[in-house]
């Protein structure tokens, strides 16, 4: 009987070894789960400028990456694609927006209509997604400034440039009346030796 029992357990302990093996083996081969990195989600730009909406997926399966457009005029689908397969570009963005395998876009030539809301969603084939959001802030550049400020740099420089020849005559005048007033004082120190000179 106790060999009957030891015998069971052994073959106990071998079959639940064997069910946990397959079990973790099944659990690794299983698709599913995917994960989404967003290592800027604050972005700053100028119109015109052009934008990295940077990213980093990994999952098991084949995804399916989508971006969209949130801002105060609505939302917009930029582009749509599959992970080494067709990608589907909006109108809207045509010629504007440039893929990477990695989920990340690049928007050309902003505006200030794109400053927003950027949402991503991977999804897996299998059903399993994530979400990530990137904030982009577009600021106009404001000529109206710039041209003030040239304006007023060359107002002071013709100031200046005035004012330096203002005193480079005064200079140039007092020179010539030092002269003349140093000639005036010989001349008569001249007269006076000869006047004493004749009184002699």
């Amino acid at each position: 009987l106790m060999r009957q029992l030891r015998g069971c357990r052994r073959r106990g302990v071998v079959v639940g070894t064997v069910t946990l093996c397959l079990a973790a083996g099944w659990a690794l081969q299983t698709p599913g789960g995917v994960s989404l990195v967003v290592p800027h989600p604050h972005i700053n730009a100028t119109v015109a400028q052009n934008i990295l909406l940077s990213v980093e997926y990994s999952c098991r399966g084949v995804a399916t990456i989508e971006w969209k457009h949130v801002s105060s005029w609505g939302t917009t689908k930029i582009v749509e694609w599959k992970s080494g397969n067709y990608v589907n570009v909006s109108t809207v963005y045509k010629d504007r927006v440039t893929t990477f395998e990695n989920g990340s876009i690049q928007l050309l030539n902003v505006g200030m209509g794109d400053a927003g809301y950027y949402f991503i969603t991977v999804t897996e084939e299998y059903g399993t997604n994530t979400y990530g959001t990137i904030i982009v802030n577009v600021y106009e550049i404001i000529y109206e400034d710039l041209h003030f400020v040239a304006v007023l740099f060359a107002f002071l420089a013709t100031v200046s440039a005035l004012l330096i020849c203002f005193m480079w005559l005064c200079n140039k005048s007092l020179h010539l009346f030092q002269k003349k007033t140093t000639h005036k004082l010989r001349a008569r120190t001249t007269e006076e030796i000869e006047l004493e000179t004749i009184e002699c």
